[in-house]
């Protein structure tokens, strides 16, 4: 079985909010809600993706130092097997935007489990609400 690996961010706004993304119908777990990262390429490390996947997606500009490892996912699906480093970040440049075309929500981390999410995101909400 192929591993894919991929990271994710929570977003933390100053009330503590975090940001979840909502999958698009057409893709695959579409309509799901899910932390904003994506796919590391061959020989990227797992912050340069997040870094560049962020401006992608939501037009923010994050600085390496301001992610934080905080847990990871391991989680095997029919066809792959997924590893999801989850970083937290609480700084970045400018406001979020789904510029794909997603749903964006910013939602309190007990409020987490009010939104359905891939089976390997579920894990990472405990880690959240500690945290926060």
């Amino acid at each position: 079985m192929r591993v894919v690996l991929v990271a994710a961010v929570a977003l933390v706004d100053q009330d503590g909010r975090v940001l979840l993304a909502r999958r698009p119908l057409h893709k695959q777990m579409g309509g799901l809600w899910e932390f904003p990262g994506g796919k590391v390429e061959a020989g990227e490390r797992p912050e340069a993706a997040l870094i560049r996947e962020l401006k992608e997606e939501l037009g923010i500009d994050v600085a390496e130092s301001c992610l934080a490892p905080l847990t990871f996912a391991s989680h095997a699906y029919d066809d792959f097997h997924l590893l999801m480093p989850l970083y937290v970040c609480r700084r970045w440049q400018g406001q979020a935007k789904g510029l794909e075309g997603q749903e964006l929500a910013w939602v309190r981390p007990l409020k987490l489990r009010d939104y359905q999410m891939p089976p390997a995101d579920v894990p990472l909400i405990p880690y959240l609400i500690d945290l926060l």
